[in-house]
Formats: structure tokens, C-alpha cells, sequence
């Protein structure tokens, strides 16, 4: 009997225009409690594919007959036999084309500011977490944090008339691929990033810091690098008209980038209390930040963007009330969360000493962001 697929695209846009939706995840329960799909509207349960080939009727006492249930598993196999098995059944059902893997690279993007000469969209990588930008003034785009599906960036700019001359990475990242120096190649434009975050790096880039600053677009848009170590020794923020602060990891809308991957946490921690309470202390609470990742979707506003004031990241951020440097330090430290699999490889893929084709790379990315304190 043939049976429905949903392609990862159209899942997007269910979840973007706030459909109910009922998933049914047939994974191991282990990989289903690690990752799995959310969305403001969106309801899951577990019933490993192995429970369907025991008894066919596994769903039974969970599952409606009356609405479409959506049926994910790691690659999109699984899922084709349980969704059979469920239409036969009478179920209106439908499987996730390529499961979570397809789902791991798609994107949604976000108009966040639209000011005179200057536009800022958010793309969000609902599967990561990952938060990366496209700025656009005048014919110019600057794409900053880019993940690796880079062609995405590149139609978005010409969709807006622009061409991409500029790309920022704000730190050497870990959790995921750069998508970085790929753009740049494909389209010419300058490669940003720290010197210290570049120390290894097998590429050619421009050095981002201090306030060095990045010239981009018409004459009145600003781009001020800022130091902002922790994360990593050479995280930067970007500071957008001396109000939009693009941070990276060093801060999410609940507080500070983990200091510890790929590096002493206590070292960069002192870096971290630094930067909290000196550089981003010395702004006023009226700043909005946009953060490198998101840590679930009670982040994500009625507008599908991740953002919040800086006055309200410090009252939330239990570790930004901290203002003893050891406290502080025991604090980050107790709450660290687990370290993402794969970071060192991801690491020296970032860094050019190695090179991995489409699939291994799926592989590496495969789960949720882990870059925040607890």
C-alpha cells in the first residue's frame, strides 16, 4: 500500500505557522530523550519501531484516528514501515522524508530589524539550536556565524538584491560546522575571525578585534568588534548602531557561553567573569542581544526570533548576580552541562586540518546545542 512522506521543508513550515501537530518518534527511547523535534504546537510520543514488530497495534491506545500523525525516525526507513503499517490500520499518517537527519539541515528565517540602509534577518536551525545572521545595507550582505549549508545564505542575499562582501565567525566553533570559508570561497568576500580563535587555522582570514571594526554597507551603519573572551579566548560580539549586540556564544537570552570546550575552564572562566561584568557591564540595559544558539523553543517569541535586552539577560542569569570571581567560577563550573560529542573533530574540521564528506558531517552535528551554563 503506498503511504504519505512529509519532506523536512514542509514540517518546517507547519511548525513556522503554528499547526498542531501530533509526531510520532519511533527511535530507541535514548536517542529520543537526548533530541528530538519541538515546536511551540507540537506533541510527541515514543514507540520504538521495534514495539510495531512485536505487535502491530503498538499505537493503539495513544494514537487518533481523526488527525494526521507525522512518524520520524533516525534516516527515514524505520518510519516507512511503521507508517505502512499504521495506514492499513486506518491512521492518517505520514513519514518524515530522510527522519531526523533531514531534519538536522533545515532553516527558518527571521526579519529582526528593518531600519534605514540596514536589515537584519535571524536564521534559526530549529534541529541545532544555532542562531547565524544575514545583514544587509545597501547592495552589501554580511553573513555572520554561517552553518555549512552555505547556499541558503547565498539566495537569501540575492533575493535581496545584495552580494555577500563580508563574513564574520565570532569564535572558533564547537558544537557545529562552519560554514565560514566555504562562503567565502564561493563567493569572494572577506573571512573575519579573532586572531586568537585563529591560531590554528589552516585559512586565510582578516583579524577581528578590539575595535577594528568591520566597514560594511552604507556610510552610517556601524559594525564594532568587541572582545568578548570566555566561550573561547578570541570570542568577539558584534555592536550594530551602538544598540544590537549579535554576542555569539558568550551570552544567550538565559546567560553565559560554557568556558570549557577545548580549553581550562577556570582559565577562560576568569576570561568569562571578565566580560561579564567589565565589557557587557559597562552597557546599558536597553542593549538587544542576539544570541549564537537558543536553548529551547520557550525562547523563540510569537515572531519565531530568539532576543532579549540585556537588562533582563542580567536579572534572569542567576550566575550574573555573582560578582565574587571564585563564587563566580565555582558557580559556571558546578553547572556545566554535558560536553557535545564530536567537539574536537568538529573542532579541526573548523580549523581546516581536516576534511569530511556530506555524510560524515551529518554525523558529527547529529543532537542538540550544549553551549550554555546550566
Amino acid at each position: 500500500m503506498a503511504f504519505k512522506t512529509i519532506t523536512a521543508e514542509e514540517l518546517r513550515d507547519k511548525t513556522d505557522n503554528r499547526d498542531d501537530i501530533l509526531i510520532l518518534d519511533v527511535r530507541n527511547p535514548e536517542d529520543y530523550a537526548y533530541w528530538k523535534i519541538e515546536g511551540k504546537t507540537v506533541r510527541t510520543l515514543n514507540i520504538p519501531y521495534f514495539d510495531f514488530l512485536d505487535n502491530k497495534k503498538a499505537g493503539e491506545p495513544y494514537l487518533p484516528k481523526e488527525s494526521e500523525v507525522i512518524i520520524v525516525c533516525a534516516k527515514g526507513v524505520s518510519s516507512q514501515m511503521v507508517t505502512e503499517i499504521l495506514a492499513d490500520q486506518g491512521y492518517h499518517v505520514a513519514s518524515l522524508e530522510g527522519g531526523m537527519r533531514a531534519w538536522s539541515q533545515v532553516y527558518h528565517r527571521t526579519p529582526v530589524i528593518e531600519a534605514e540602509n540596514l536589515k537584519l534577518y535571524q536564521v534559526r536551525r530549529p534541529a541545532k539550536g544555532c542562531l547565524s545572521y544575514l545583514m544587509i545595507s545597501g547592495d552589501e550582505a554580511l553573513v555572520l556565524d554561517p552553518n555549512r549549508h552555505v547556499d541558503q545564505y547565498m539566495k537569501w542575499a540575492e533575493e535581496d538584491g545584495a552580494r555577500i562582501t563580508t563574513i564574520v565567525d565570532t569564535h572558533m566553533h564547537a558544537d557545529h560546522i562552519s560554514g565560514a570559508q566555504e562562503l567565502a570561497q564561493k563567493t569572494g568576500a572577506d573571512y573575519y575571525i579573532s586572531s586568537a580563535d585563529a591560531k590554528d587555522l589552516f585559512h586565510n582570514y582578516k583579524r577581528l578585534e578590539k575595535q577594528d571594526g568591520v566597514l560594511f554597507g552604507e556610510a552610517d551603519v556601524k559594525v564594532i568588534a568587541l572582545e568578548t573572551p570566555g566561550h573561547t579566548p578570541g570570542s568577539v560580539s558584534l555592536l550594530v548602531k551602538d544598540r544590537y549586540l549579535l554576542s555569539g556564544d558568550t551570552l544567550f537570552v538565559g546567560g553565559p557561553g560554557r568556558p570549557d570546550l577545548g580549553g581550562n575552564p577556570e582559565v577562560r572562566g576568569k576570561m568569562l567573569f571578565e566580560t561579564i561584568f567589565g565589557r557587557l557591564g559597562e552597557m546599558p540595559e536597553d542593549i538587544v542581544v542576539f544570541p549564537g544558539h537558543y536553548a529551547g523553543i520557550e525562547e523563540i517569541d510569537e515572531n519565531g526570533a530568539v532576543w532579549d535586552t540585556l537588562g533582563r539577560i542580567r536579572e534572569r542569569s542567576d550566575v550574573m548576580q555573582i560578582r565574587d570571581q571564585g563564587q563566580f567560577l565555582q558557580a559556571v563550573i558546578k553547572n556545566l552541562p554535558e560536553t557535545p560529542p564530536n567537539y574536537e573533530n568538529i573542532l579541526q574540521v573548523n580549523g581546516g586540518r581536516k576534511q569530511v564528506g556530506d555524510e560524515e558531517a551529518i554525523d558529527m552535528e547529529t543532537g542538540p546545542n550544549n553551549c550554555a551554563i546550566g
